[in-house]
């Protein structure tokens, strides 16, 4: 079974995973796989399909291949908010800093954790 979209569905794209970037105010396991649902306006080829993006996300090219995208709602009251990306002019993210305040070791059984608490020093 072929995945094909229509014009005017609605899709969610799928995020890159980059090792040792923050994205969306998230990092690791926790940083969300996919972000909108964004509108097809026009289907580019036979597997391409561009996307009305915010204007957040300007400075990102539109085409996206159909093995980045995921069928999604229709309702644009579910879109997920994108305003914490922070993408410069040159498609790069900064990591943001953060200080230990505190550190405990748990012991849970056999295994020992450690638990930090964060602080952001942006």
């Amino acid at each position: 079974m072929s995945l094909e979209f229509e014009v005017d569905d609605w899709v969610y794209l799928k995020l890159l995973p980059m090792n040792g970037v923050m994205k969306f105010a998230k990092k690791g396991k926790l940083s969300p796989r996919y972000i909108g649902s964004y509108k097809i306006p026009n289907r580019v080829g036979n597997v391409a399909y561009e996307l009305e993006l915010p204007h957040l996300l300007e400075t990102v090219h539109s085409v996206f291949h159909l093995s980045m995208l995921k069928k999604g709602l229709g309702d644009p009251s579910l879109i997920v908010p994108t305003e914490n990306v922070w993408i410069k002019d040159d498609l790069s993210y900064e990591d943001i800093l953060v200080q230990i305040l505190d550190h405990q070791l748990r012991r849970a059984k056999v295994t020992r954790i450690s638990i930090q608490r964060l602080v952001d020093l942006a």
